[in-house]
């Protein structure tokens, strides 16, 4: 696997250099957005809706909407000296027991892989967070947003479990919970005896995605059916001097037949194109005029 980024882990003095890869992947089934009738891609543009033109990807900046309906327009350089401390480190505040860690704060897990030189400090940090049966909590910044996180080992690889920060976790504030619910005690025996009769080791592979499953069946009946679109490839549009060629074959057809005959082809459409621009005085510099000769 190639490292999606590179630093290191600060504990005390002790520093390890590690890169940092994906530790999950999304197995969803892919699909484009496409033409129903011929299967062509459709594609998305950046337009802006002020000047109604297609902006390049270079030209595009972040915006932030202020309640006035201002937007205050930010680029790069306004981010270049926020006070990331954590940037390219990953800094241990403390250790704490996995236990204390409500799961819902986790968002995103990555594998710690060291580099050559750090593997004997790695090795050591690991076997010490093990040992002790607790988490450590740090500090990182991953695209430009710094982060809560925890490391634990699995597998004898690091494992970095970035978090929300507290205030991102919505409040559970339902109307039933302010509701009286009278629940009898002979009820909730009979749950509880019905979550222990259902209570077992929890093993992952004996689950599997079932829609995801169907979809590439759905996928490869239609297949079997050869119910497929192969779509044509759009027309390449030829270059500028094609049509100074289509003109000029045009003119010298036009003087060996002593007249303009009436044009075909792909020759045709674009000394057509030409004429019409010609009418409209479009694309030609303004003709001088000839003196007349007196007779």
């Amino acid at each position: 696997m190639r490292s999606i980024w590179k630093g290191a882990v600060s504990f005390g003095m002790v520093t390890i250099p590690v890169g940092l890869h994906p530790a999950t992947e999304q197995r969803n089934v892919t699909f484009h957005l496409v033409h129903r009738d011929d299967g062509g891609r459709v594609r998305f543009r950046r337009v802006c809706e002020v000047c109604e033109e297609e902006i390049p990807y270079a030209e595009v900046a972040k915006g932030y909407a202020l309640p006035s309906g201002e937007m205050v327009v930010l680029t790069g350089d306004d981010f270049d000296d926020l006070p990331l401390s954590t940037s390219r480190r990953i800094e241990v505040l403390q250790f704490s027991p996995a236990g204390q860690i409500d799961p819902i704060l986790f968002a995103k897990s990555y594998y710690l892989e060291p580099d050559e030189a750090g593997i004997k400090p790695y090795v050591l940090l690991r076997d010490a967070l093990e040992r002790s049966g607790r988490v450590a909590i740090v500090k990182v910044a991953l695209r430009q947003r710094e982060s809560l996180a925890t490391l634990r080992v699995r597998d004898g690889v690091f494992v970095l479990e970035t978090m929300l920060w507290p205030d991102e976790v919505r409040a559970a504030e339902f109307p039933f919970l302010d509701e009286a619910v009278d629940v009898r005690d002979q009820e909730t025996r009979m749950a509880v005896s019905l979550i222990e009769s259902m209570t077992a080791d929890f093993d992952p592979s004996r689950y599997t995605d079932s829609y995801r499953e169907a979809v590439h069946e759905v996928i490869e009946a239609k297949v079997a059916g050869r119910e497929t679109v192969r779509p044509e490839a759009p027309a390449e549009k030829g270059p500028e001097a094609d049509l100074m060629a289509a003109l000029r074959a045009s003119v010298e057809a036009a003087k060996r037949s002593g007249g303009a005959p009436a044009a075909s082809g792909a020759a045709g459409k674009a000394a057509s194109g030409a004429a019409g621009k010609a009418a409209s005085g479009e694309g030609k510099a303004p003709r001088k005029r000839r003196s007349r000769r007196s007779a």
